[in-house]
């Protein structure tokens, strides 16, 4: 079994590797008993001409290969290229791709937009985090979106794509052919006009996002305002979202209680870390925990500012029996031993859901009855 497993996913990552290595993995591809499916070659200068040697494996009717990963290979636009042709391919069977680390640039992702439209082109996941792009990549983007496309993950993290770039993405959200529902636009220099946008998509009768990462942006309380009348719609469907290091405050605490109570609240995961929320944040928070319309269970507020004060109001809110969190993360904040112990104490407590809680980079669990 293991030796089939190894057949089937191979990781040749940070190995020295070059364009020569390559040309070894397409003859694999091509072999008439070909069972690759997961391939990792990243973190190896292939360069672009390594890129084009691999494609010709990657289009033999006898390749199987179902996850690519080329992070970081020094690869340029033109390896967009030839993926472009790959994707195009009547035996394309590409389902996970990465090319993130690599300086593909707008034109590479307007190429490799091209090969995301085909009849063809299976592809599901896309990763071109840091790949040095900007508003001109996301119109190539929403383009593709907008067509008939499998596209279900994208991560776009660490790229200059400002509100401009997510208005563009964002029409494509709406289109009746998106079939996202995993979105990661963390560190893209975003501000309150791109929750506007967003917020807008969210309330698309096509709306389909069920992850959306926008931590690291300055969002600001103003931002997740918007935001939320979203989160309120009855076309959302969002599961889980991510807005640590938005510079929030307690006024965003606020207008997400207003979200968890709401009788379309779909959230079940919510990331708040890094912000300056305090206890007065934690207060309002806990309200929308006791709602019989809030469906969360994991709840990050890892450097938030709270003392024991906060983690009364936390302590309150899980004894409700409306309460469905299951999942806690209080690490880096100063809740002073008695905020520790009401909290640790609900683990045993037999009434409340509670099981996992983080303090100062240790989890604690529920202890399991016999």
């Amino acid at each position: 079994m293991g030796e089939r497993r190894r057949a089937i996913q191979q990781r040749f990552a940070r190995c020295n590797l070059t364009k020569k290595s390559c040309e070894t993995f397409c003859s694999v591809l091509q072999a008439v008993n070909s069972s690759l499916k997961k391939l990792d070659i990243s973190n190896n200068n292939l360069q672009d001409s390594g890129v084009e040697l691999l494609s010709a494996g990657l289009k033999s009717s006898h390749c199987k290969l179902e996850m690519l990963r080329l992070a970081d290979c020094n690869l340029t636009n033109m390896s967009c290229e030839t993926l472009c042709s790959v994707l195009q391919s009547v035996n394309s069977s590409l389902k996970e791709l990465d090319l993130s680390h690599n300086k593909l640039q707008d034109l590479g992702v307007m190429l490799l937009s091209d090969g995301l439209k085909s009849s063809h082109c299976k592809l599901e996941m896309l990763s071109l985090a840091r790949c040095d792009l900007t508003k001109m990549s996301c119109e190539a983007l929403c383009s593709a979106l907008q067509s008939v496309n499998s596209l279900t993950d994208l991560d776009l993290r660490g790229n200059n794509l400002q509100d401009s770039g997510v208005k563009l993405l964002s029409a494509g959200l709406k289109s009746s052919h998106c079939k996202l529902k995993v979105l990661s636009l963390l560190y893209c220099n975003l501000t309150k006009k791109s929750c506007e946008k967003l917020c807008s998509a969210l309330q698309s009768v096509n709306s389909s996002l069920k992850e959306l990462d926008l931590s690291n942006n300055n969002l600001q309380d103003s931002g997740v305002m918007l935001l939320s009348d979203g989160l309120k719609s009855s076309h959302c469907k969002l599961e889980m979202l991510r807005l640590a290091h938005c510079y929030l405050t307690n006024v965003s605490c606020e207008a997400l209680c207003s979200a968890l109570q709401s009788v379309n609240s779909s959230l079940i995961e919510l990331d708040l870390s890094n912000n300056n929320l305090q206890d007065s944040g934690v207060e309002l928070l806990s309200a929308g925990l006791k709602s019989p319309h809030c469906k969360l269970k994991k709840l990050r507020l890892s450097k938030c500012m709270i003392k024991e004060e906060g983690c009364s109001s936390l302590a309150a809110a899980l004894k409700s029996d409306l309460s469905q969190l299951r999942e806690l993360d209080l690490n880096y904040n100063h809740p002073a031993e008695p905020g520790v112990k009401e909290l640790s104490d609900l683990l045993e407590d037999p009434q409340c859901k509670l099981e996992k809680l983080r303090f100062k980079d240790v989890w604690k669990h529920r202890v399991k009855q016999e």
